[in-house]
């Protein structure tokens, strides 16, 4: 999907907008990528204009919503195709996202971009190839890209989470200068697409599923088998698990995940909030 260029607006980034139209003081400087950079806007008193394009005042705002301009109004950055999935503001400008009020990245305490790095720098990536499995908003492949990999193959399943990838301004886009060809996203099923990639074709593997409850077939024995097959002997694997709370779910996932990954030929041990491990 080619990247939508936009404004962007939140509760908070269009504060500054309706001040000024309120003040008739004909502009200011806000944010209308997240917080990725501040642009200068003219306001008058029925519209406001932005790189020579004009866009009408938005109405009432909800917090927690990211909108963009849809026709005459603005919308949020939101579908639904079976379940409500959602770009969602965090105080660290790179937004994360839910699905049917379930957050898809930890944004409590740092910024979900940089959760992600801290992640992809334990599978060392400069000047390798890498399999991302599922590519959710491109976290991961961005901090890849920006940590000089050779290439990155992305797997993303759901079509309106690529959707939200077009509108996300911290998403990597494909086509830009700074990927420079080295980032393949693919729209599919890694569960599926993985048995047609070549034996030991990744020199590291990232691995962000759903919860197990919502894709178990990614935390599979035969899964891990395939993730192993693909993965040159010593590469590194990082598979998210999260934290779940024992107590009330019964289970350790991150043990059972390291038990099957040392089945499927990883030494594996626990890290950050997921699994590290190489391939044996």
């Amino acid at each position: 999907m080619p990247r939508l260029q936009v404004p962007l607006l939140t509760l908070e980034a269009a504060r500054p907008l309706l001040a000024s139209r309120d003040a008739g003081d004909g502009g200011c400087e806000l944010s209308l990528d997240l917080g990725r950079s501040r642009s200068r806007v003219e306001t008058g008193p029925g519209e406001w204009t932005w790189q020579g394009r004009a866009f009408p005042y938005p109405g009432k705002l909800r917090d927690r919503t990211i909108y963009y301009p849809d026709g005459d109004g603005w919308e949020p950055v939101s579908r639904y195709a079976g379940s409500l999935i959602k770009l969602v503001p965090t105080p660290w400008g790179a937004p994360t996202f839910e699905i049917d009020g379930i957050k898809m990245l930890p944004t409590a305490k740092e910024s979900p971009l940089e959760d992600a790095r801290r992640k992809v720098a334990l599978v060392q990536p400069r000047g390798r190839t890498v399999l991302d499995t599922c590519g959710g908003l491109g976290y991961f492949a961005a901090c890849c890209l920006e940590a000089g990999v050779a290439r990155i193959v992305s797997f993303e399943k759901n079509e309106s989470v690529l959707w939200l990838r077009t509108l996300n301004p911290w998403s990597p886009d494909p086509e830009s200068a700074e990927a420079g060809g080295r980032l393949e996203l693919n729209h599919g099923d890694v569960s599926r697409a993985i048995a047609g990639l070549p034996d030991a074709s990744f020199d590291a593997l990232l691995h962000d599923p759903p919860r197990f409850g919502i894709a178990g077939e990614l935390y599979s024995q035969e899964f891990y088998g395939q993730l192993a097959r693909v993965l040159r002997r010593g590469g590194r694997l990082f598979h998210y698990t999260g934290s779940p709370n024992r107590l009330t779910s019964g289970r350790d996932v991150p043990r059972e995940v390291a038990k099957r990954l040392e089945k499927a030929g990883f030494r594996a041990e626990l890290a950050l909030d997921g699994v590290l491990a190489t391939r044996r």
